[in-house]
């Protein structure tokens, strides 16, 4: 026999053999057992304890590998196995080695659990209550509990019949927890732990009420007293489990304890525990026991017995917040959670502290004794940790705990006095905000919501922390799920689910953070109405200058990103059914947009209307507010309506009357928005049918109005137009029809623009809206800005005869407001254009929109240019220029029906002048009458003078002394001379007229022009006044008694014409003009730097004039000084060129020299033409001079300057021209080659057709004069020359009136 077999060599030989088996040698390496040897071994007293442990042992080892063999011993007889059983559980009470004890319950749970299928199990909870009942020896008790707990664990099926049939047995298990020995209470308390784990509800269901509370009294006995780990993680878990149930917490909250006897040396206490103790001394005597034993576990250093703590006090506030919460308080639990959050980075233990402390915030008592200041610097640290967490529930919750802090906080409590908790929070926040878990960023807004309250901000505010709040939340947008059901629908099932399950979540996301918006702009604008929160006191003065205010800085980063991000982001989720509670934020945060940034607020507006918000807000009234449904909903958008037209009415240009209006339509729109609650379809039939009051209509007229002015058309054009007549004809037809100012304005506004597309009005139709229109004080209080006013007016003329004239006037006076504001924008640009260049561009410019409108209208309506006329003359001053302006654009624009505006002009204007000039005469200068027309003057002078510009009458107009051209030539003389020099207005364009007809009349007639105007002595004092006036002084800058430098120009023109034209005709001359000949050449040869290029040339041409003349004309009388001539007597040089003189003249060669140097076109043109005149009064004055002068080394240094610059400038006409005088007067400068064979090849190289007519008419002049005065050294070049001559053609009569040399000033 081996000596590993399981047999009892004294006995064995008695057995039956059918009681021992063989194990084969895979199941138990050939043992051999016998269950009767096994069973008197355990009987036999005498058998040393390491025997049966080895027995023992061998057993257990055999019900876990051939359990089956064992099996089959047992079921011979039942009796055996009962026996066996009876005999083990003897063993837990007589047996003193624990190792065989501990070998003793393992055999007898693998038993049971073996054969529980089989073995009626209250046999063994018979005997052990047999045992319990006889037992004298609490000592020997133990080994029997540790059973029980261990067969409880083992066999959940017996917990049930435990509780439910040996009620007996668990008043042995209570009754065990009064012995003083704490082997035995952790024994039985874990017995009762298993029990509740096993069975559950239905366990506690049928635990009798008695036992049950007799159980939670004795554990908490057992727990405030227990010292040994063990028993009080088991204390734990049996609390964990009883708090689960309301009964059960009922008993053990009411129950209360004298002085707890626990042991300060404990090891699982911190080093907390005295005070804890400390604590308790100072709690009242009834007060409940439980909050103190779980701060003990709180206080403790094991993580899980906080973890079970703090999920037992979560238990016992969810059954009854308002009956426990205050308990807790009191014990000062909150302050111990707060300290464990500062403590600790677990992910259950946050969770569960967090849990804890939401359900303690339910009561006001966790405010009141400021448990939220305590903890509010941990729970921020704690929610920083938490999100380094890789289960993100904890900050999730902790996020939670935070709003209900900050929503809860009491307003007169700061939780954040300083900066630094403030920006602390907001940091924790944000780092939430951006969590990749949308669940837990959606709680951290919610927590940002909380804290864009007024009461939390510190002193001074951090506005650049709520700036980053919101960026933040922006930031998540890009990354929401909102598509549309049909985008669903097109995916697959289960992506079509995880799409809802996103799209769902982001939804959600999306109301909050708009939620949480809606709370910055309230804070913002509660920031804005306290003064002393807008700036920061603490902040160095020197830094106040030149920052951007935060507070300003934080309204610009919510319209930013309400413009940029967030309205195209609820726009997406409108794709599908809208939401409500969306909608209403999302109109609520526009709302406050016009609050916050007022003065940015106009290019909003305009921006949200063009957008179609006019047309959203109306349909998600219909949809979602008809029939009193969302009213918080349908009062937000109306809010929103009428913030958007008020600013919008505000704006308007011109402004939509007056105060008074404005108060009209915001209590009309404030009083009838939220009964319109009607799709936009259905709006042409509220506007046509008949319905009291009207104010709902004409909320729908002023919105219409509104939308339209910015582009977006709500309704079709023709729908509102006859809408809006057959409104206009029902309120008429009612009785009253007088309507609202600003409505009216509206109606008038929306006709004109929408009537393009609809059918005109007939008569009864044109017959109210002419009434309707009439029945306004003032026309310009429903004007509007806009060419369709216009073409509307104009289009009927009925309402052209009533409100033609002042459509225009309104139209031309709102053109002179914006062109002052263009020349004020221009006054600070610094380029300055010559005359001539400043005519061309005129011509080139192109009119602005207005003037462009009203060339489209007169060009449709002829009779517009008649009304014009007449403001011309009889209107305003100021809108008398526009007018002007108007017509001078036709008239230079060579329009087709500029020749047909000109031949009516001139009779319109004749008549003008003829009304000017009788009532100067008739109601003398100072009369009011007389005022008027001298304010019309300027206007019909100019007009007159651009007339003549544009279409120069034909010669035949000008040979009939009776012609409409001659009168005008006679009215307009006369009346220069009857107006006072200092009336330079009127004056300047008297002399441009008169000069520009003695310059376009031709030669048979301009006899009689010039003869009438020398006989006007008033015309020819005038001439002088201005003349001397400057002469009289030559100092730089003028004084200001000196004329305009335009009329002196002007003045300078028409007397060299009217010197040139009377040398032609010789015309008598009745009176001179003196006129300072040293004077003007001392201005040429000093001060040609300082002077204007215009006066220059107005010098050179009245030099000109008089050279020509030889410097002795009868309209001017020339005055010199001792510094032309010299002194007397005078040289013969001095006495032949009299009154110029030798010096006078050598002056003059200078200074044309240094002009013809200029790239001044005009001023480069005259100087040639006055050098020509000069060379040529020398010449027939002192032919020596005259050769001596073309001679000199400036000729040649001349040239070489204008050659220089390229082939361009080679073939200039002033060039062309200046070298022909050289050559005619026989001047050495210019030789064959390389001058002109320079200009000849630049020609051939050029070609002829690209001259223009000026050039070619100099170049032919300059080849004659090579022809007959420059011996070509070739017969080559002889040839070139001459075919240059042959293109060139045949000479053409030159043209003696040109517009182009006419000077404008």
């Amino acid at each position: 026999m081996a000596s590993t077999d399981i047999v009892y060599e004294q006995v064995h030989f008695r057995h039956d053999p059918k009681w021992s088996v063989r194990l084969r040698a895979a199941e138990g390496g050939g043992l051999l057992l016998c269950v009767a040897c096994a069973i008197e071994m355990m009987e036999t007293e005498e058998m040393a304890s390491v025997r049966k442990c080895f027995a023992l042992s061998s057993i257990s080892g055999i019900l876990k590998s051939s359990a089956g063999a064992l099996r089959e011993l047992f079921r011979q007889d039942h009796r055996v196995t009962l026996h066996f059983i009876t005999t083990l559980l003897g063993m837990l009470q007589t047996e003193e080695n624990p190792v065989t004890v501990e070998k003793v319950d393992q055999v007898l749970v693998q038993l049971l659990l073996e054969f529980q299928n089989e073995l009626p199990f209250h046999f063994v909870l018979d005997e052990v209550h047999k045992q319990l009942n006889g037992q004298v020896s609490v000592k020997r008790l133990l080994p029997t509990f540790n059973f029980l707990g261990n067969l409880v664990k083992t066999v959940p099926n017996v917990a049930h019949s435990f509780i439910t049939q040996y009620v007996p047995l668990l008043d042995h298990l209570c009754s065990a927890l009064g012995y003083p020995n704490e082997a035995l209470k952790t024994s039985v308390v874990h017995v009762w732990l298993q029990l509740m784990q096993t069975s559950g509800d239905a366990g506690m269901q049928y635990l009798p009420v008695a036992t049950r509370d007799r159980l939670c009294t004795l554990l908490l006995q057992t727990f405030s007293n227990a010292s040994s780990a063990q028993l009080i993680k088991n204390c734990a878990g049996l609390l964990w489990q009883l708090v689960k149930y309301e009964e059960a917490v009922s008993v053990l909250m009411s129950s209360s304890g004298g002085p707890l006897m626990c042991d300060a040396n404990e090891d699982i206490l911190t080093n907390n525990s005295q005070a804890l103790m400390q604590d308790q001394e100072q709690q009242p005597a009834d007060h409940s026991l439980l909050p103190l034993l779980l701060k003990k576990l709180l206080l403790s250093g094991d993580e899980m017995l906080q973890v079970t703590s703090a999920k037992c006090i979560a238990a016992i506030l969810v059954h009854s917040p308002t009956q426990y919460c205050a308990l807790c308080i009191k014990a000062d639990l909150p302050r111990f959670l707060f300290d464990r959050l500062a403590s600790s980075s677990s992910e259950m233990l946050l969770w569960s502290i967090y849990s804890c402390l939401v359900l303690l915030t339910e009561e006001p008592l966790f405010f009141s004794q400021c448990h939220s200041v305590y903890g509010i610097e941990s729970l921020v640290r704690s929610l920083k940790e938490a999100l380094q967490l890789s289960n993100l529930e904890a900050p999730k919750q902790g996020f939670l705990l935070l709003t209900e802090i900050l929503q809860r906080q009491p307003p007169g409590v700061h939780l954040f006095p300083s900066a630094s908790g403030f920006v602390s929070v907001s940091e924790a926040v944000k780092a939430g905000i951006s969590s990749s878990c949308l669940l837990v960023a959606a709680q951290a807004v919610k927590a940002a919501t909380a804290l864009f309250r007024l009461n939390h901000q510190s002193r001074p505010v951090q506005y650049q922390e709520l700036e980053e709040l919101v960026e933040a939340i922006t930031s998540r947008f890009p990354e929401l799920i909102l598509t549309s059901p049909s985008h669903r629908r097109s995916m697959g099932n289960k992506q079509s689910s995880d799409s809802s399950s996103q799209t769902f979540r982001s939804k959600g996301f999306l109301l909050q953070a708009l939620i949480c918006f809606q709370a910055a702009c309230r804070l913002a604008e509660e920031c804005a109405s306290e003064p002393a929160l807008t700036k920061n006191p603490f902040t160095a003065p020197y830094k106040h200058s030149g920052a951007q205010d935060p507070l300003e800085s934080v309204c610009q980063c919510l319209l930013r990103c309400c413009d940029s991000v967030w309205i195209p982001t609820v726009l997406r989720t409108c794709d599908g059914p809208p939401s409500a509670q969306i909608l209403e934020s999302l109109y609520s945060i526009l709302c406050s947009q016009f609050v916050l940034l007022p003065s940015l607020m106009p290019q909003f507006a305009k921006k949200l209307v063009s957008s179609g918000f006019y047309r959203l807000a109306v349909e998600h009234k219909a949809l979602l507010c008809a029939g009193n449904r969302n009213p918080n909903l349908n009062a937000t958008c109306c809010g929103f309506l009428q913030k958007l037209s008020m600013c919008l009415l505000f704006q308007s240009d011109p402004p939509c009357g007056s105060s008074h209006d404005f108060e009209e339509v915001e209590t009309l729109l404030q009083c009838n928005l939220s009964s319109l609650c009607c799709h936009l379809s259905d709006w042409p039939s509220l506007l046509c049918e008949y319905q009291e009051p009207r104010a709902a209509q004409y909320c729908l007229v002023m919105m219409l109005y509104l939308a339209l002015k910015q582009g977006d058309r709500l309704l079709p054009d023709q729908a509102v137009f006859s809408s809006v007549v057959v409104l206009l004809q029902s309120v008429q037809e009612q009785g009253d029809c007088v309507l609202p100012r600003s409505v009216l304005r509206s109606a008038l506004y929306l006709l004109a623009v929408t009537q393009d597309r609809s059918p005109s009005l007939d008569g009864a139709h044109l017959n109210c809206v002419s009434k309707a229109l009439s029945s306004c004080q003032s026309f310009a209080s429903l004007y509007s800005h806009h060419p369709a006013l216009l073409h509307f007016i104009w289009r009927y003329p009925e309402l052209a005869q009533k409100f033609g004239a002042l459509v225009l006037e309104l139209w031309l006076a709102k053109k002179s407001q914006t062109g002052a504001r263009q020349d004020l924008a221009g006054v600070q640009e610094s380029n300055v254009n010559t005359g001539s260049q400043t005519h061309q561009q005129e011509q080139n410019e192109e009119p602005d929109w207005e003037t462009s409108e009203l060339l489209a209208l007169m060009e449709k309506y002829p009779n517009v240019m008649l009304t014009l006329l007449d403001m011309v003359v009889r209107g305003e001053a100021p809108v008398a220029e526009h007018v002007l302006h108007v017509l001078k654009v036709v008239l230079l624009g060579q329009r087709e029906f500029a020749t047909d505006l000109c031949t009516s002009l001139r009779p319109a204007l004749l008549q003008a002048l003829q009304w000017i000039s009788v009532d100067n005469v008739a109601n003398g200068p100072g009369q009011r009458h007389a005022a008027a027309a001298a304010s019309s003057l300027p206007v019909v002078l100019k007009l007159l003078c651009l007339t003549q510009a544009s279409d120069p009458p034909s010669p035949s107009i000008y040979s009939n002394m009776e012609g409409v051209c001659f009168k005008l030539l006679y009215h307009v003389s006369s009346i220069a001379g009857m107006l006072k020099p200092t009336n330079t207005e009127s004056l300047l364009p008297a002399f441009n007229f008169l000069q520009c007809c003695l310059s376009l009349s031709p030669a048979h007639s301009s006899d009689r022009a010039v003869s009438m105007l020398l006989s006007n002595g008033g015309l020819m004092d005038q001439l002088e006044t201005v003349v001397s006036s400057s002469s009289s002084s030559s100092s730089s800058p003028p004084p200001p008694s000196c004329p305009p430098l335009a009329l002196l120009c002007c003045s300078h023109l028409l007397l060299s014409s009217l010197i040139t034209l009377q040398r032609v005709h010789s015309t008598q001359v009745h009176k001179s003009v003196i006129w300072s000949l040293d004077t003007a050449v001392h201005r040429l040869f000093c001060q040609k730097r300082n002077t204007d290029n215009l006066l220059l040339v107005s010098y050179l041409r009245m030099l000109q004039a008089l050279l020509d003349a030889d410097l002795a004309s009868p309209v001017v009388c020339l005055s010199t000084g001792s510094g032309l001539v010299g002194p007397r007597p005078l040289e013969p040089e001095d006495g032949a060129l009299y009154p110029l003189g030798s010096t006078g003249a050598q002056c003059l060669l200078i200074t044309l020299s240094g002009l013809l140097m200029q790239k001044h076109e005009l001023l480069l043109r005259t100087s040639v033409n006055c050098l020509s005149s000069l060379l040529g009064f020398l010449k027939r004055k002192n032919p020596d001079l005259a050769k001596q002068a073309v001679c000199q080394p400036w000729s040649q240094f001349l040239l070489y300057c204008n050659f220089s610059p390229g082939e361009k400038c080679l073939l200039h006409p002033a060039l062309l021209r200046l070298i022909t005088l050289l050559l005619q007067y026989g001047s050495t400068a210019v030789l064959w080659e390389p001058d002109l064979l320079r200009v000849i090849d630049t020609v051939e190289r050029s070609g002829i057709k690209e001259l223009n007519h000026e050039a070619a008419r100099a170049l032919r002049l300059l080849l004659a004069q090579i022809q007959s005065s420059v011996p070509l050294p070739t017969e080559d070049h002889k040839l070139r020359v001459r075919k240059l001559m042959e293109s060139l053609g045949p000479q053409r009569s030159a043209e003696n009136c040109s517009v182009s040399n006419v000077l404008y000033p």
